[in-house]
């Protein structure tokens, strides 16, 4: 019996040494490190309310393809009722952030995420967002990303805005 674990042990240990091969070649090629003091913060997209600032720290949202974006909002920020074409992984960075379901806004049966916290929302899910306090969360998720409100009248986005939100987004070079 002893034996049969050490090789079942070993076994395992030659397949997760094998693994990460490929995956230690892909980090050296496409590999990027950020401190929080290098993150370019900039007012957010037209299609979210005033008050936030965003952060592109890697891909496009604009494009196809994954990307990894920061929002940081203030005290006292909502976001109306809407969804996303894609899935969207949102992890609290700071703060807290409140998150519910549904075509209207409920403050009362929301979620608080605390700092740490995490929530994978699939794609055409109707929710809602809001903020106490400031707060900081990231957003991982697949591009082109869209914000499209249950109700029209909710969508901040200017009238005469002709550019898609976010298609000029880009994360920093690499150094």
């Amino acid at each position: 019996m002893r034996n049969r674990m050490t090789v079942v042990a070993a076994s395992v240990g030659a397949v997760l040494l094998a693994s990460t091969a490929p995956w230690a070649a892909d980090m050296a090629a496409g590999s990027m490190y950020m401190n929080p003091k290098e993150i370019k913060w900039g007012d957010a997209p037209p299609n979210l309310p005033k008050g936030a600032k965003a952060a592109v720290l890697s891909g496009d949202p604009g494009k196809p393809g994954p990307f990894v974006v920061r929002l940081q909002v203030p005290a006292n920020y909502k976001i109306a009722p809407h969804y996303h074409s894609t899935d969207e992984d949102l992890t609290v960075i700071s703060g807290s952030f409140h998150l519910g379901e549904g075509d209207k806004m409920d403050m009362k049966s929301g979620h608080e995420m605390n700092a740490g916290g995490f929530h994978h929302l699939p794609a055409k899910t109707h929710h809602y967002a809001w903020s106490k306090g400031p707060a900081v969360v990231q957003i991982n998720a697949t591009g082109p990303f869209d914000i499209v409100y249950i109700d029209p009248k909710d969508d901040p986005t200017p009238k005469d805005t002709k550019a898609a939100p976010m298609k000029d987004a880009k994360a920093p070079a690499k150094k």
